[in-house]
């Protein structure tokens, strides 16, 4: 029988806690660690929708990439009011469900798992990470490709179809693409680091408009897939560790909800 506190340890020693960073909320919300685990729901966040499929799953574990918060609210209520964040409702929810929530964020993403699948989804190979370009063992953000022939539109378009979203693309189309770099979520100050890697072009979840202006100006192009469409991915990593860990008996399901937001050109979702 595997219990909570099972899953979670052997978890942790994959994704170790110490690779996370310190303002990060990672590992376990809320659950008891003595109950088995009798179903697992992936999703890349902890909101109400998610609580509802873990439920229909049969699943009594919700693992997610992204933490229910980086700081706890100050109360944890149903939905009542705009006066509490979403993370409110959604632990109250957890807790009368018997759900046990267990996140793996900024350690997750420090993964070399993580930085293979994204090579992979874009079919390119992996020289290693943002922060070790070129040390394919070492855990780090991000990933740099190999050598590629790529102009920025036909790396854009094959970005858009791998994660199957409409991005928004920084530099000019025709601009040549020899080297590439992905970092999932947001690019933060990663811009600097792609250009010290020596890259073209970053592909990311989100940047600050005045961070690609900047980048843009000096030579980089920038892809913005969305964080969210940026991340959705990393469930299979998830969904893949916790079948190695429990068992391919196991019950994991992965939750790939409809986006969030959508654009005019793609139409109301």
């Amino acid at each position: 029988m595997m219990t909570i506190d099972n899953l979670l340890e052997a978890l942790l020693t994959r994704f170790p806690a110490e690779d996370a960073e310190e303002w990060d909320h990672i590992g376990l919300s809320v659950g008891d660690p003595s109950d088995r685990v009798r179903g697992v729901l992936v999703s890349l966040d902890v909101t109400p929708e998610s609580i509802d499929a873990a439920q229909r799953a049969g699943a009594n574990v919700l693992l997610t990439h992204h933490p229910v918060y980086l700081k706890a609210p100050s109360a944890f209520v149903p939905r009542s009011d705009q006066n509490h964040p979403l993370s409110s409702e959604t632990l109250y929810k957890a807790i009368k469900a018997g759900v046990t929530v267990i996140s793996l964020h900024t350690n997750l993403d420090r993964s070399i798992e993580a930085r293979k699948l994204l090579a992979s989804m874009l079919e390119v190979s992996t020289s290693g990470s943002l922060e070790h370009p070129d040390d394919a063992e070492a855990k780090g953000y991000g990933m740099v490709s190999g050598a590629v022939e790529l102009s920025l539109s036909d790396l854009a378009v094959r970005a858009a179809r791998a994660f199957n979203t409409d991005p928004r693309v920084w530099g000019r189309p025709s601009s040549p693409v020899r080297r590439l770099s992905m970092l999932g979520g947001s690019l933060g100050d990663f811009g600097d680091h792609a250009l010290a890697c020596g890259v073209d072009a970053v592909i990311c979840g989100e940047a600050g408009y005045h961070v690609c202006q900047d980048l843009a100006a000096r030579g980089l192009g920038i892809i913005l897939l969305g964080h969210d469409a940026s991340e959705q991915p990393f469930t299979k990593v998830l969904a893949d560790a916790t079948h190695e860990i429990a068992g391919e008996d196991m019950n994991v399901t992965i939750f790939d909800p409809p986006r969030q937001w959508w654009t005019v050109l793609e139409g109301v979702r």
